[in-house]
């Protein structure tokens, strides 16, 4: 039996009838934002300010902006207004025992890492757990890495930090590229195993924060590099698709090769990725995996979670961020040009170096971001954590 409850706006179904009362509830849990006037601190508070369980209850930022309210403080971004619900907040420090941050169940990250280690640390050792946007803490032994479309068990490392002796938690996100590559692969190597990809990265502007790459250096141009881009990339693609063990996480094999550049585009990173399979297949096969892959996101029903994690496009010259980085409100990966390892077959005996080649697109500050630490705190939640 399934049971079924409006949320946000779409009817979710659930798989086990027992957990609807979590979008029903009408206890919200109180949670903040650290670096709240900041672009992405901004979009937490764009996907926060109608969130069905939890409220915005504490905004933080810098000592500059502490002591104003969140509409004096905040030089708005986002092209819808600002939730007038906010606009009132008074904005504290970044500390535990600043404002109404102690009254919080969990708060987010949107700090910057040159001072989110420390602030972060304060939190989670107050009792308050974190649910981070930076990269101080993604390779910690019993920190998760996490994307709930693909690997939401590693969520019980929480309990594996509890009993290491904190009080409260970190859980990360990953870079906004990796977040994007990860949930194809996922559905790949589920399927038929990976063994190495190669990625090329086209990553829109938003991705260095705001005022971001300076006009004169972007109009007209690539930049074919991004300071510590392409090891995040490789690195944290292997963690997420590895497992957790006794002591900790237990990197996947997988060799990843990245190469990632900035391009003239507001939203929306587009992705090349060629991969070789452990177990061969082709291109309809491939795209079965990924239009028949469902995550416990999606079976959850996490609010945030959209319909299906990845739409499969047949359309030779999609995806495009401008026509698909919306796709499932910004949660949703597209993926296209999904086809073999190349397009030759001159000599039937020479193997192409990779079985799969396909492009897809991540919106990088909603998936990529502020909407993937919303989505693990979710899943938090509808595992007993928060």
């Amino acid at each position: 039996r399934k049971s079924c409850v409006v949320v946000r706006s779409r009817l979710v179904c659930f798989a086990d009838p027992s957990i609807t009362h979590l979008s029903m509830s009408t206890d919200r849990l109180r949670v903040g934002v650290l670096g709240a006037t900041g672009a992405v601190g901004q979009r937490f508070i764009q996907l926060l300010a109608s969130h069905p369980w939890f409220v915005l209850h504490a905004l933080g930022a810098s000592g500059r902006s502490a002591g104003r309210t969140y509409a004096e403080a905040t030089h708005w971004l986002q092209a819808t207004p600002m939730p007038q619900e906010v606009t009132g907040i008074m904005v504290d420090e970044c500390a535990p025992s600043s404002g109404k941050f102690a009254e919080c169940n969990a708060v987010f990250s949107a700090l910057d890492s040159n001072v989110a280690g420390d602030i972060e640390a304060a939190f989670a050792n107050a009792g308050i757990p974190v649910f981070s946007n930076a990269k101080n803490y993604r390779y910690e032994a019993l920190v998760p890495l996490l994307v709930p479309q693909v690997n939401p068990d590693h969520i019980h490392a929480i309990a594996k930090q509890k009993a290491a002796g904190k009080t409260g938690f970190i859980v990360t996100n990953p870079n906004c590229s990796t977040t994007g590559l990860v949930v194809p692969l996922k559905a790949i190597d589920d399927k038929f195993g990976i063994e190495e990809i190669v990625v090329f990265t086209m990553q829109a502007v938003s991705g260095a924060g705001y005022p971001g790459v300076a006009s004169m250096d972007i109009l007209d141009n690539v930049i074919p590099y991004i300071d510590g881009e392409e090891p995040k990339v490789e690195k944290e693609t292997r963690k997420i698709l590895g497992a957790l063990g006794e002591a900790g996480f237990v990197d996947k094999r997988i060799r990843v090769s990245a190469h990632t550049n900035r391009v003239a585009v507001l939203d929306g990173h587009t992705i090349c990725v060629s991969i070789r399979l452990r177990n061969k297949a082709g291109p309809a096969e491939v795209k079965e995996a990924l239009r028949t892959y469902v995550s416990d996101a999606q079976r959850l029903g996490l609010p945030s979670a959209p319909e299906v994690p990845m739409r499969v496009t047949e359309l030779q010259n999609r995806p495009q961020p401008r026509l698909d980085r919306n796709e499932g409100q910004g949660f949703t990966v597209t993926v296209g040009r999904v086809r073999g390892g190349c397009d030759y077959d001159e000599d039937p005996d020479e193997r192409a170096s990779f079985d799969v080649r396909l492009t897809l697109l991540v919106h990088n500050t909603i998936l990529g971001a502020a909407g993937g630490s919303v989505m693990n705190a979710e899943l938090a939640k509808a595992k007993g954590y928060l």
